[in-house]
Parts: C-alpha cells; structure tokens; sequence
C-alpha cells in the first residue's frame, strides 16, 4: 500500500492554507468549516454528502465547499485518496472579490462538484506554487484568475444565502453553542431555550442546519483550536480552552475533522 503523507503549507502572500493528501483511505464525518475549500480528486474515487445531496468524485473532479456547508466523505473503491485543496478565510475571499468585481459581496458557490473541470489544471499549478514557497507574482495572478472563473460560471452574486434562515429557537441552540463551547453542555441546556422535547431538537436542529446539535459543537470547537494552534499555544493547552477531557482526545478529534494532528497543524505557522 502506498505509504499515507499529509503535506500542508501556509502562503503568507496570499493568506491561505494549502492540503496536499497522499494515499489516504480516513473517513471524515458529518461537520463543516468556516472557510471556504476549493480542491479536486487527483487519485481514487469518495461518496460525497453535501447539504443532503449525494455525489461520487473521482480524479479531475472539482469540490466547492462554502463557508458552513455541511458534508462528509468517504472511499469506496477500496483504494486511497490522492486530494489537493486551498483553503480561503471569509474575510480574504471577501478582499479578493472585491478585486475581481469590485463590489463587497461574500460569494455563495452554488455547485458543490464540478465534473471532470477544466480548471484543474489552473488549481494544480497554484497549489505547485504554494507547496514550492515560490515567490513569483504568477502565484497571485493565478489565485485571481481562478476565482474570477469560479465567481462568473459558478455563484449567483445577489445571493449570499441559499437555504432559509433558522428559526429563533435553532438560532438560539447556535448561539448558546458557540459562546459556551469550552463547557460541559447538555440536552437539557439546549431544550430549555427552546421549549422543545430532546426529540424534537434534535430533529429540528439536524433538519435545518444540516448537521446534528453535537456535531455542530465539535465543529465549533475544532475552529477555536485552529485559531488557538495558529497562535503557537501548546496542543495540552488547547485541548483545556476548548472543552476537551483530554489531549488525546482533543488530538484524535482534530485529526478526524482536519485530516492532521494538532501539532501537525500548529507547525504550519511557526516560521511566519
């Protein structure tokens, strides 16, 4: 079997992060990210699930996740998973989109894969460029070109957002959710905001967010870590600010979600 590798670089000039995984076969479960994922197959073929709808990719497919959109992924053909990706923060999408439009807008890409695209070979040559550290103002000519293409084919720009708002009572599990991620949290804790059954929460929760009320939890503090990890705080003591028993568990956590381990992920930014 193909020896796994996980090789993943930050552009201080760009301000994005770049994942190259080799010979991976890692389910990644239900969750989503606060930042936008731009990536494609290079070997092997994933079931998708994106904001309920199913997919199968395979090398030359294009992935678009949003900021929040749910998914998760798995093999299926027994063999590993060759994927490159960018990531984009919101705030330095919303500063490139202003260059290519002009307008201050926060694109909603509206095809979560695109088959067999033609743009991957402009994403393969970009993401070379990361992973070589290469300084040349072609890498930001690339970045610039790629997402013009993408906002023009792929985005409705009056729409920021697709699916209908959550109600008052979701609305407020998520804010209770993200502002006591670090506690010991309870359904009890969440139904009594909402006057809802544990059932009914649930339910509610998972059909209008796309995620359930746990999952969502994970995934808000997998977020803090990442911003605390970026700081150079130790993996023990972010494990401890973001409502984790333990390191090994918060270590295992990550991992799962990010596809690196704390210290993996936290080494990215130590010589910025």
């Amino acid at each position: 079997m193909k020896q796994e590798t996980r090789t993943v670089k930050y552009d201080s000039r760009l301000k994005v992060e770049a994942y190259h995984f080799q010979g991976i076969m890692q389910k990644f479960p239900n969750h989503f990210h606060e930042y936008y994922v731009i990536g494609f197959i290079e070997k092997g073929k994933r079931y998708l699930l994106c904001k309920n709808r199913e997919y199968t990719v395979e090398p030359g497919d294009f992935v678009i996740f949003n900021p929040l959109d749910n998914h998760t992924c798995e093999q299926i053909d027994g063999k590993t998973l060759d994927y490159r990706c960018i990531n984009i923060q919101p705030e330095v999408m919303s500063k490139a989109v202003y260059e290519i439009t002009g307008s201050e807008i926060m694109p909603y890409f509206t095809s979560h894969v695109i088959f067999h695209s033609e743009l991957v070979p402009l994403l393969t040559e970009l993401h070379q460029m990361i992973m070589q550290e290469e300084t040349d103002f072609r890498k930001e000519e690339l970045f610039l070109f790629l997402l013009e293409q993408l906002l023009e084919e792929y985005t409705e720009q009056d729409v920021t957002k697709p699916a209908a708002e959550p109600s008052a009572e979701i609305k407020a599990v998520c804010d209770y959710l993200e502002k006591h991620f670090a506690d010991s949290i309870n359904l009890e804790d969440l139904c009594s905001l909402t006057g809802f059954s544990k059932y009914y929460l649930l339910r509610s929760f998972t059909r209008q967010k796309g995620i359930s009320p746990y999952s969502y939890l994970e995934t808000i503090r997998i977020g803090k870590a990442r911003k605390l990890l970026e700081q150079g705080i130790l993996p023990i003591e972010v494990a401890l600010q973001t409502g984790f028993t333990d390191q090994s568990h918060f270590s295992n956590f990550f991992k799962k979600f990010i596809g690196l381990t704390p210290k993996q992920y936290m080494n990215i930014f130590k010589e910025i």
